[in-house]
């Protein structure tokens, strides 16, 4: 299949367009790992690229690429394996307690990923499009395909968290 290269031009303002936004989406999701930051941006968008046909614009460009890339990372957590999943959490829960004991953490304050690191998933994911990406409900709705109370009750448990662990 060949794109002209008004087509190339066009996805390419898009990609400048929305390159940042999404990018720090996804490190902050991913915990900070840079490669895998690399990695899964670029995933989204060649699967943007790939998929742009398909494109309804029932939503907006923005929705539709952070949908892409939540299901991105979503396919990246289920491909590893149980134990690395294991073996990475042990090696970052005793990389927290060992910098910032549980006493101290008020006192020390906590950095975001920190604080990011003690939500479930779900409520990362809805955390930071709601506060980072400053993202409305209704979107974040169609991002993760969630219903809407659900959405606002990961995001009050997630602020419930953050306030417990300041």
């Amino acid at each position: 299949m060949c794109m002209c290269s008004d087509n190339r031009e066009a996805f390419s303002r898009l990609v400048e367009q929305h390159q940042q936004g999404l990018r720090r989406f996804i490190m902050n999701l991913c915990g900070g790992d840079m490669m895998l930051t690399d990695d899964l941006a670029q995933e989204t968008f060649l699967k943007a690229w790939m998929g742009i046909r398909q494109f309804r614009g029932l939503s907006g460009f923005r929705t539709w690429l952070y949908r892409i890339a939540v299901n991105e990372y979503i396919s990246y957590r289920r491909s590893r394996s149980n134990a690395m999943l294991n073996e990475a959490a042990d090696a970052a829960d005793l990389q927290i307690s060992s910098s910032v004991d549980t006493e101290s953490r008020a006192d020390a304050g906590m950095d975001a990923q920190t604080m990011l690191a003690q939500l479930s998933e779900s409520e990362r994911t809805i955390s930071l499009l709601f506060y980072l990406e400053e993202m409305p409900i209704k979107e974040i709705v169609k991002i993760t395909g969630m219903a809407e109370g659900t959405v606002k009750s990961h995001l009050s448990r997630a602020r419930k968290k953050m306030a417990g662990i300041q």
